[in-house]
């Protein structure tokens, strides 16, 4: 939880659902960037090296969201999050070591997604914590 400008911020993304493009073996799964744990490699997510992978959350419900802080691996790899793109918004379309802060400005959304555009490119994300404040409406879920 966050308190910011008198605003309680609350993770909204460990209630929420992941999914990634590829996946190296179960102890790199999607949900292990959700999970609450930041200090270790194995608690973090990993695709296969790919063209563009990416990574997502569904919130469940739509967020006005504030901040992503991003945590990557400590021990090794940080290059692994160069060039991460993050979207926000209702749709999958198109959205998508070191802690790093995103400030959003309270945009508004059901899915984060973090994407890497190129050739040969690992995703590996050890922690993905999304703040955002109230749910403004629920979102009907394009996963199948």
């Amino acid at each position: 939880m966050i308190v910011a400008e008198g605003v309680v911020l609350r993770t909204v993304s460990i209630r929420g659902t992941a999914a990634q493009s590829t996946t190296v073996s179960a102890q790199w799964s999607a949900d292990h960037a959700i999970d609450g744990l930041t200090k270790s490699w194995s608690a973090c997510s990993s695709s296969n090296v790919q063209t563009n992978p990416w990574w997502s959350v569904d919130l469940s419900y739509i967020y006005r969201v504030s901040r992503v802080v991003i945590t990557n691996r400590l021990d090794c790899c940080p290059e692994r999050i160069n060039g991460a793109e993050i979207h926000i918004g209702n749709s999958l379309e198109n959205n998508a070591g070191v802690s790093s802060t995103y400030i959003c400005n309270d945009m508004e959304g059901r899915y984060v997604n973090l994407i890497i555009p190129g050739d040969s490119k690992y995703l590996t994300l050890c922690e993905v914590e999304v703040y955002g404040e109230g749910v403004i409406k629920q979102g009907k879920s394009s996963y199948k």
